[in-house]
């Protein structure tokens, strides 16, 4: 049974640069490094066959694992030795050789027990044939070479092994997974810290991997510890809210809604309970166990600092805006064709809040507001309004709303000389001296004598530039007067 979180959809307006570097990365190093290892392959194959290495070690290989389940206890080998001596009796070289070659395992028992299973002359041979074709080619391949190999742990591969992969198989089913989470974490944490707990829980997983393989020398690859990194922080993001979940049962899939951090024990649960009972299937369960408590764990030690969610990701998308706004708008209007203006006042102002971006809900309120001009909101909405027209670059509504208050309101709730003067300084860049001139009227009149006297000053050089001497002489005297 797969469980996912599907929460979100993609936004494709802010793609998920980091998610598809990522994807993209894995897919190259698959190409174009990793396509590399099936020549090896063969070359390795190809000298084991021309020496006498099968005659030497397939008879050692299955005394190995025959040990390994008797002494041992390893039951989940006793597939592996099924196989062994049916490709033995089969008589498929190849198989044979690609079985014996890739076996780290008994590679290093060969190595530590060399003179208790052969003759001096036979451990020579074995030597001398089987050295060069181990350091020519099968440490080469990616996964030794940049892999994370328990045995001998480094720095750098606990970031390196997570963009290797297995086979077309392995790389598609983790794209797809990256792909599906990744692009909601990267919205909640931002591209560069997304990056960085990416890389975080993968070295993590690995370190976990590690602890519980300790001495092996079968390398871990993949980018599923990493992308199990992703799921624990999924979920950690939204924590106790509900959110959407995809689930797949044989042919059957659908969706249901769970709180996020439910699902965090039911995976953990699943990956241990594999790890112990479901045998040698080459899935690293461990690796996914420590990468989803590594990513939920960061989330939960640093949400508050370093990996804080960003604001802007549990805002609904632009689409999903719209239709709110929509629906909402079409309510207030609704009131207002029921002539229920109170009503429409309150919807109009609670639309306002959500989206202040939105012109049409400051004129709807200015037009309300101009129903009772004796009030106060009806001054404030005016000012709003030529504060927002000026924004818009649109002088011609500033001058038209603030001649309509003066018919309606300036009787009731007088404009500030600020008010006045903002218009008088548009009508002048408009080149409407009419305008201006009843602004200055009005702006000499609320008795602020510096903006008066800067007024008057404009005017005098405005209509000394138009060659307009009474209307020049007569702000000069003013000027002088004042």
């Amino acid at each position: 049974m797969l469980i996912i979180p599907a929460e979100n959809t993609v936004n494709w307006k802010r793609p998920p640069w980091i998610t598809l570097g990522l994807m993209l990365m894995c897919l190259l190093v698959f190409l174009f490094y990793q396509g590399g290892d099936s020549r090896k392959i063969e070359q390795a194959v190809g000298q084991y066959l021309d020496s006498d290495l099968p005659s030497l070690e397939a008879p050692a290989y299955e005394d190995y694992l025959q040990r390994q389940i008797r002494f041992e206890g390893a039951e989940d080998r006793v597939h592996e030795l099924q196989q062994f001596q049916t490709l033995r009796e089969g008589d498929e070289p190849f198989w044979l050789a690609v079985s014996l070659l890739m076996d780290r395992e008994f590679y290093r028992y060969l190595q530590n027990n060399q003179q208790v299973i052969w003759a001096p002359a036979d451990r020579a041979r074995w030597a001398e044939q089987r050295i060069p074709i181990e350091e020519n080619f099968i440490q080469k391949l990616s996964s030794f070479q940049l892999g994370l190999v328990p045995a001998e742990l480094t720095l750098y591969n606990l970031i390196t092994y997570q963009f290797l992969h297995g086979g077309w198989g392995h790389i598609i089913g983790n794209l797809v997974f990256l792909f599906l989470l990744g692009f909601t974490v990267e919205k909640a944490l931002g591209a560069g810290r997304f990056l960085v707990a990416y890389l975080i829980c993968g070295a993590l997983s690995g370190l976990v991997f590690t602890a519980f393989s300790s001495g092996s020398y079968l390398p871990l690859v993949g980018a599923s510890g990493s992308i199990s990194g992703l799921m624990g922080m999924y979920v950690a993001i939204y924590g106790l809210q509900k959110i959407r979940f995809f689930y797949f049962l044989g042919v059957y899939f659908n969706y249901f809604r769970a709180p996020a951090l439910a699902m965090l024990p039911v995976w953990l649960g699943k990956e241990i309970y594999d790890y112990w009972f479901a045998g040698a299937t080459g899935i690293a369960y461990m690796a996914h166990a420590g990468g989803l408590v590594a990513g939920a764990g960061l989330v939960w030690m640093l949400g508050r600092s370093w990996l804080q969610v960003r604001e802007e990701f549990f805002e609904p998308e632009e689409d999903e805006q719209d239709a709110r706004f929509t629906s909402g708008y079409a309510q207030a209007m609704a009131s207002l064709g029921r002539m229920e203006f109170e009503l429409a006042r309150h919807q109009f102002v609670a639309l306002r809040e959500h989206y202040p971006d939105r012109p049409i809900l400051l004129e709807h309120l200015y037009q309300l507001a101009k129903l009772r001009p004796d009030l106060p909101e009806y001054r404030d909405r005016t000012r709003e309004l030529m504060n927002d027209a000026l924004a818009r670059r649109q002088p011609e509504q500033v001058i038209e709303i603030w001649k309509e208050f003066l018919g309606k309101g300036e009787s009731h709730q007088p404009l500030d000389a600020e008010d006045h003067n903002r218009v008088l300084f548009t009508s002048l860049k408009q080149h409407d001296m009419k305008a201006a001139e009843k602004a200055f009227e009005r702006l000499r009149g609320t008795g602020d004598q510096l903006l008066t006297s800067e007024a008057c000053r404009l005017l005098v050089e405005e209509f000394e530039k138009l060659q307009v001497e009474p209307k020049a002489r007569h702000y000069r005297q003013l000027l002088n007067a004042n």
